[in-house]
């Protein structure tokens, strides 16, 4: 299991996602639901996307892992997308909110 600072790293790096629709990162978008790096060196991302017909998925999935593989720590990539729970404005940061006018 990660430690806090790698998490916080792993999230730092997430944070370079844009998403293609919104133009927000996919942290500040309340995307990701949790990241872990294991013992192997493989990261562990499960995350939502904004619709379950998001066509634009395996564009974000593609941008995650090139995000991720610029950590040195990081050897693979495992991302997981759910759809419990599903995602709604609330899970946006108050930055995120701010940038699309969502009150």
């Amino acid at each position: 299991m990660a430690d806090q600072d790698m998490k916080d790293s792993l999230l730092g790096a997430l944070e370079n996602v844009i998403d293609p629709e919104l133009g927000i990162d996919i942290v500040n978008l309340g995307l990701v639901y949790e990241v872990d790096l294991n013992d192997e060196g493989v990261a562990m991302i499960r995350m939502t996307l904004t619709s379950m017909g998001c066509p634009l998925g395996p564009v974000i999935v593609d941008q995650i892992r090139t995000a991720l593989f610029e950590l040195p720590e990081v050897k693979d990539v495992d991302v997981n997308i759910v759809w419990s729970p599903a995602w709604s404005k609330d899970n946006m940061s108050r930055y995120a909110k701010m940038a699309l006018g969502v009150r």
